[in-house]
């Protein structure tokens, strides 16, 4: 955080600017703590070692969590609303699902929704 700048604007508000690698670092750190905080409320679950490597080479977090949570398809389709066939479509990545299915599926897994989604990075 060296490399920040602060400007006002016409207005008064007094802005920060800096490097996108320094945001990025922020938000990481943002995200970790966040993911911690959840950990030691009891939303999420302290993984094992094998299980962390299995939640990384899992197709989907979805599918790690389900099998996690020992629960077939059929079963957490039925208990969200939806066929086997769009669950595991969802959990493949053809299909997305949209968000109140998402919070079904987060609920009926007790997890926070966070947790189910691939960002990408």
């Amino acid at each position: 955080m060296n490399n920040v700048a602060y400007v006002t604007t016409p207005g008064g508000e007094e802005l920060a600017i800096l490097p996108r690698s320094e945001l990025e670092a922020l938000r990481e750190s943002l995200e970790h703590a966040q993911a911690l905080g959840g950990f030691r409320a009891g939303q999420l679950p302290g993984l094992t070692p094998d299980e962390a490597r299995a939640l990384v080479g899992a197709v989907s977090p979805l599918a790690f969590w389900r099998r996690y949570r020992k629960q077939t398809q059929a079963v957490l389709a039925a208990s969200v609303g939806v066929t086997q066939n769009y669950l595991s479509d969802i959990e493949n990545g053809k299909r997305g699902g949209d968000v109140t299915l998402w919070l079904r599926i987060a609920r009926a897994l007790e997890l926070p929704i966070e947790s189910l989604v691939d960002d990408g990075d």
